[in-house]
C-alpha cells in the first residue's frame, strides 16, 4: 500500500470528504431510523424487485411458479380497469413511517361531495411525486378521513405495470394506469371515485428545484376534456414542498443535458432527471430526498359545464375558461399559503409552458 493511500486511510472520512456532513451513529432516535428505513426502501423498491424476480428465474426449482406468474402478467387488466386496490395495504404502519420522514401534511379547503366524481390535479411533479404518493396511495395522511366517501386513484405511466412484483405493490396501493380506459372506467364505477392525475407529467420534472414552482399546465387540457365529459369537477391541489426533497443538476435552457432528456421524453414517454439529495449516512450526497416539509392543499372543486344532449365533447371554448377557472384556484391556493409553507422560495408560482 502506497503512504498516500494509508494517509488517506488513517483519516476520518469527514476529513477525506470534507465538504459532506456525516451523520452521527449515536443520539438519533430510533423512529427517525425506522423513518429512513422505509424510505430507502420505497426509493430501491423497483431495483429489488428486478433482482428477486430475476433470482427467481435461475432456480429451476420455481420456474412452475415463475411460469404462472408471468402467464398472469401479461394477461392481467387490472391497471387498465381501475387497479386492484387493498385497504388493508393502504393502512400498514410502514406508510406513517414513510409520511412521518418528511413529514408530509394534508389540508383541505373545503368539503367534497360523496356523491360525486372528482379529477384531482395534482401540482408540482417534483422529481418523483413524493406528496401525490403519500397522500392518495396511502392513508397515512387520512385521506378517508378527511374526505369520507371518495376513493381516489393515483395514476401513472402503463409502463410502470410491466415490472414484475412491482406492479403488484403499487396496484395495492390503489394506483391504475393513466391511460384514457382506465380514466374513464375510474370516473364511470359510482359515485365518490376518482382519479389523481400528476398534470405536469415528465416535462414538469425537468423544473423541480428547491425554491421554485414553475408548472408545465397551458397546453394541458385532456384533463379538462375528461372531467367535463364525465361531469367530475376539477380539484386543484398544490404540494409546498415538493420540490425541495431534491437537488437537480443544472440543465438550462440550450444545455446538451436537457437537448438528450427532451429527446428521451419523446421517444420514451418519460425522460430521467438527473437529482441527488441525502444518503442514509449523510446529509449531502446520495438518492434519499430530503427531510423538508411536505404540504399538500386539496383546493375548492370547479364545477364543469354539462354537455349538451347529443354533444359528445366540449367546445374549444369551454376547455379554455374551464381551465382559466382551474388556474385562478390553483394560484389562489398558492397565494393563500405561500407565506406559511414557502418562506424559503427563490420566486412565486409561475406557469411556464
Amino acid at each position: 500500500m502506497k503512504e498516500s493511500e494509508r494517509s488517506i486511510l488513517s483519516k476520518p472520512v469527514s476529513q477525506v470528504i470534507p465538504n459532506v456532513r456525516w451523520a452521527p451513529l449515536r443520539g438519533i432516535p430510533f423512529e427517525r431510523r425506522v423513518q429512513t428505513a422505509v424510505v430507502f426502501a420505497w426509493i430501491f423498491l423497483l431495483g429489488n424487485c428486478l433482482a428477486i424476480f430475476g433470482l427467481a428465474l435461475l432456480n429451476p426449482f420455481l420456474w412452475p411458479v415463475d411460469l404462472a406468474y408471468i402467464i398472469y402478467l401479461l394477461r392481467d387488466q387490472s391497471p387498465e380497469n381501475g387497479g386492484r386496490r387493498s385497504e388493508w395495504f393502504r393502512r400498514l404502519p410502514c406508510w406513517s413511517y414513510f409520511a412521518g420522514y418528511f413529514p408530509v401534511k394534508l389540508v383541505k379547503e373545503c368539503d367534497l361531495d360523496p356523491s360525486k366524481n372528482y379529477v384531482f390535479g395534482y401540482h408540482p411533479h417534483g422529481i418523483i411525486s413524493m406528496g401525490a404518493f403519500t397522500n392518495f396511495a396511502t392513508e397515512a395522511t387520512s385521506f378517508s378521513e378527511l374526505f369520507p366517501g371518495i376513493k381516489p386513484s393515483l395514476l401513472t405511466l402503463t409502463t410502470n405495470f410491466k415490472f414484475p412484483i412491482y406492479r403488484d405493490i403499487i396496484l395495492a396501493c390503489g394506483i391504475a394506469s393513466v391511460s384514457r380506459h382506465s380514466c374513464e372506467y375510474i370516473l364511470s364505477s359510482g359515485p365518490g371515485r376518482s382519479i389523481v392525475i400528476v398534470i405536469g407529467g415528465a416535462a414538469e420534472s425537468l423544473n423541480a428545484r428547491p425554491g421554485e414552482a414553475d408548472l408545465v399546465l397551458k397546453r394541458r387540457l385532456g384533463f379538462v376534456k375528461m372531467a367535463i365529459r364525465h361531469n367530475a369537477d376539477l380539484v386543484p391541489t398544490f404540494s409546498f414542498g415538493e420540490n425541495d426533497l431534491y437537488e437537480q443538476v443544472d440543465n438550462h435552457p440550450g444545455s446538451t443535458l436537457l437537448k438528450i432528456q427532451k429527446k428521451m421524453q419523446k421517444a420514451l414517454g418519460f425522460t430521467l432527471p438527473l437529482f441527488h439529495a441525502r444518503g442514509i449516512f449523510n446529509y449531502d450526497v446520495g438518492l434519499l430526498p430530503y427531510r423538508h416539509d411536505v404540504v399538500t392543499v386539496v383546493g375548492k372543486p370547479i364545477p364543469v359545464p354539462k354537455l349538451e344532449p347529443g354533444q359528445t365533447d366540449p367546445t374549444e371554448e369551454q376547455l379554455k375558461e374551464t381551465q382559466r377557472l382551474y388556474i385562478e384556484e390553483l394560484e389562489s391556493i398558492y397565494n393563500k399559503y405561500k407565506d406559511i409553507y414557502a418562506k424559503d422560495r427563490k420566486h412565486d408560482l409561475r406557469i411556464v409552458s
